[in-house]
C-alpha cells in the first residue's frame, strides 16, 4: 500500500503496509463481492433509538456498547446496520470498549421516512444534528466518527463545511466517491454495471416505500420511476427536483466531498483502493488539495469497502476492522 500524504515518517509507511489482499480475492470484483455475498453475519446486541428531527422527520440510530467515546457510524447508499462491513466495526467498536451509533440515513431503517424529502451524498444536516445532540446529552464524551462510500463524502464534506467547528476528535472515510459525477459515469459499461443496476434498482424501491405512505410529493408514476436505469436518470428525476437541485450535475457540483476536503482541521484517515470499481481513479484528491489534518492511504488493490486478506476464505481477515479502530484509539 502506497501512501499519499503531505508528510511522511517511518512509522506512517510501516503502517500504510498493512494491507494484503487475500490471493483468492485477486481482482477488485472479488474483493467487492465477498464481504457482501459471502461473510457470515456479525452477531450484535445493538438496540435502536428514534430521535425525533426539528422538521417533523425522524432518525433511527442503532446502538451497541454501554459507555465510553462515541463513534457514530454513517453507511453508504441504501446501507443500513445490516450491511456486512457496518455489523463488523460496530462489534470492533464494542470490543474496545466504546460505543457504537449507526446513524441510518432517511428511509433506510427499514421504513420509509414522514417528509417529502430523503437523503443524498451531499446531505450534512442530519449528522450535523445528531453530533450536537450527543454533546448536548454528554459534552465530556469523546466524539469520532467513520463512512463508508456515499456516507463518507458526506462526512468528508460536513467536516470541510465546519472546519475548526466540528465535534468530533477524529474521522475515518472508506471508499469515498470525491467527484459524484465521476463516479456515476464510471459505473456505466462493463463488469461496474451491474453495480449501478443493483443500486439503482434499491433506490426505486426507496421510492415505491415513500409512494406507499404517501410521502413521495414528485409529480411521477410508479412505471416512471422504474424505467429509471441509471444513476443519472434518477437523480435527473428524483434526487435533484426533491432536495432542490436544478439537475444532476448541479447535484453532483454542489455536493462532491473533493473540494471540501482541504478544509478539514479534525484528524481524518481516508481509506481507498485505486482499484475500486465503483469509480475512476481520478477522483482521489492529489496532495495539495488536501489538509495536514488529511492522511489518505491508497491501496493499489482493495475494491469497494472491500480490504479482505487471510490465507483461505474460511480465514478471512477484514482489514479495515483493523486500521480503523488503530487510528481512532489515538485519539480516543
Amino acid at each position: 500500500m502506497d501512501r499519499y500524504v503531505s508528510k511522511k515518517s517511518a512509522s506512517d509507511r510501516r503502517r500504510a503496509e498493512g494491507f494484503r489482499p487475500a490471493w483468492w480475492l485477486s481482482n477488485r470484483h472479488l474483493q467487492t463481492i465477498w464481504p457482501v455475498v459471502c461473510r457470515r453475519r456479525v452477531a450484535l446486541e445493538a438496540h435502536r433509538e428514534r430521535l425525533e428531527l426539528p422538521d417533523g422527520d425522524f432518525l433511527d440510530v442503532d446502538w451497541v456498547g454501554r459507555d465510553g467515546p462515541i463513534v457514530i457510524v454513517l453507511h453508504g447508499l441504501q446501507g443500513s446496520s445490516e450491511s456486512s462491513y457496518a455489523r463488523g466495526l460496530l462489534r470492533e467498536i464494542e470490543a474496545r470498549g466504546w460505543r457504537g451509533a449507526l446513524m441510518h440515513f432517511r428511509g433506510c431503517s427499514g421504513e420509509a421516512n414522514r417528509l417529502p424529502r430523503s437523503y443524498h451524498s451531499g446531505e450534512t444536516s442530519d449528522v450535523d444534528w445528531l453530533a450536537r445532540e450527543l454533546r448536548r446529552r454528554e459534552p465530556d464524551t469523546p466524539l469520532a466518527a467513520v463512512a463508508y462510500s456515499l456516507g463518507g463524502n458526506v462526512l468528508l464534506k460536513w467536516l470541510g463545511e465546519l472546519g475548526a467547528r466540528s465535534p468530533l476528535r477524529a474521522a475515518v472515510a472508506v471508499s469515498v466517491p470525491f467527484e459524484l459525477g465521476v463516479a456515476a459515469d464510471s459505473m456505466r459499461s462493463g463488469l461496474p454495471r451491474i453495480y449501478e443496476r443493483y443500486l439503482v434498482r434499491k433506490l426505486r424501491q426507496a421510492v415505491h416505500a415513500k409512494m406507499a405512505n404517501g410521502s413521495f410529493a414528485l409529480a411521477l408514476s410508479r412505471a416512471e420511476v422504474d424505467r429509471l436505469s441509471t444513476f443519472r436518470e434518477f437523480d435527473d428525476a428524483v434526487t435533484a427536483p426533491m432536495h432542490g437541485f436544478a439537475s444532476a450535475q448541479d447535484y453532483y457540483d454542489r455536493c462532491s466531498s473533493r473540494p471540501f476536503v482541504r478544509s478539514i482541521e479534525v484528524p481524518t484517515l481516508i481509506l481507498h483502493a485505486v482499484d475500486d470499481p465503483l469509480m475512476h481513479p481520478r477522483v482521489i484528491p492529489a496532495p495539495e488539495e488536501r489538509s495536514e489534518a488529511v492522511a489518505l492511504e491508497v491501496s493499489p488493490n482493495g475494491g469497494h469497502v472491500g480490504f479482505v486478506s487471510g490465507a483461505w476464505p474460511w480465514s478471512a481477515r477484514y482489514w479495515l476492522e483493523e486500521r480503523i479502530p488503530r487510528f481512532l484509539q489515538a485519539h480516543l
